[in-house]
């Protein structure tokens, strides 16, 4: 499903603008990343997705329908939602909680549940950890099952807020790729928040920098971005003219080699075969 956003603006009663005439098309059945620093609107922006947040002024549509003609409610339980640190119910098993929203829909507790167990293994986790609470897995199984349970109720869309900045590093890059697996699997619209630039660039099909208030900055493929920074500003924030962008060559025994800024090793330049 394609999601669209028209002229939209978010003003929130104490007079913050958090998102100022923001229109943007999420194409369908890809990935498109949200990138800014703190205030750049970003979250509120996935948020008007599923009506968590509705907007000021503009339209948001999703296949050409109107979100605002939707039950929230409705809306929302058919639209997975992954947030930052699960969110996961502390009084609910591991599979009672991929099963939540299915049951909330009139899904069978049995069905919702066999069901739950099949998510189990989309994800990565091994059944046995079905019956476990929350507090007795890792911050990284614990993403799984919110994974699991945003596409329990195999949803055309899911939205991604910041879900893996509360892991350390390596289970970062495993969820990271983990999340590239299962898109190239079920093909769902993601839409993905992140104030990290090599994520959002490891991650998405179309990247949007943003400014305060929701500018857009630039919005493209992660090559279009690196290849051609739209302004200072863009080139600044994907870093091209330092850390790990800024590569330059440096012939050594054998070999040419890529390094940053800082003159570390970033690979190997391999010449094409004739």
């Amino acid at each position: 499903m394609a999601i669209e956003f028209d002229a939209v603006s978010k003003r929130f009663p104490d007079g913050t603008v958090a998102v100022d005439d923001f229109s943007v098309l999420i194409p369908a059945r890809k990935t498109t990343v949200f990138v800014g620093s703190s205030g750049s609107g970003k979250t509120t922006l996935l948020r008007m997705i599923n009506r968590l947040v509705d907007p000021t002024s503009g339209r948001i549509t999703i296949d050409d329908e109107p979100i605002s003609q939707r039950d929230p409610v409705a809306l929302r339980r058919g639209i997975g939602y992954v947030l930052q640190n699960a969110g996961l119910l502390p009084h609910f098993s591991v599979v009672d909680n991929i099963a939540t929203v299915p049951v909330l829909n009139g899904v069978p507790k049995a069905k919702a549940r066999e069901r739950a167990l099949e998510l189990m293994d989309v994800v990565g986790l091994e059944r046995a950890m079905a019956k476990r609470y929350p507090s007795q897995l890792s911050g990284g199984q614990q993403q799984r099952v919110g994974v699991a349970r945003a596409l329990a109720v195999d949803p055309n869309i899911l939205l991604m807020d910041e879900p893996f900045g509360a892991v350390d590093p390596i289970v970062r890059r495993e969820l990271q790729t983990e999340t590239i697996r299962l898109q190239r699997e079920l093909e769902k619209t993601i839409v993905f928040v992140t104030h990290d630039i090599d994520e959002a660039f490891l991650l998405g099909d179309q990247v949007v920098i943003l400014e305060k208030g929701a500018k857009v900055a630039q919005i493209g493929s992660p090559s279009e971005i690196i290849e051609q920074p739209a302004t200072p500003f863009v080139a600044d924030f994907i870093g091209v003219e330092r850390g790990a962008r800024a590569l330059r060559a440096k012939r050594v025994e054998n070999a040419t080699v890529l390094v940053d800024a800082a003159g570390r090793t970033q690979g190997v330049l391999v010449e094409d075969s004739p």
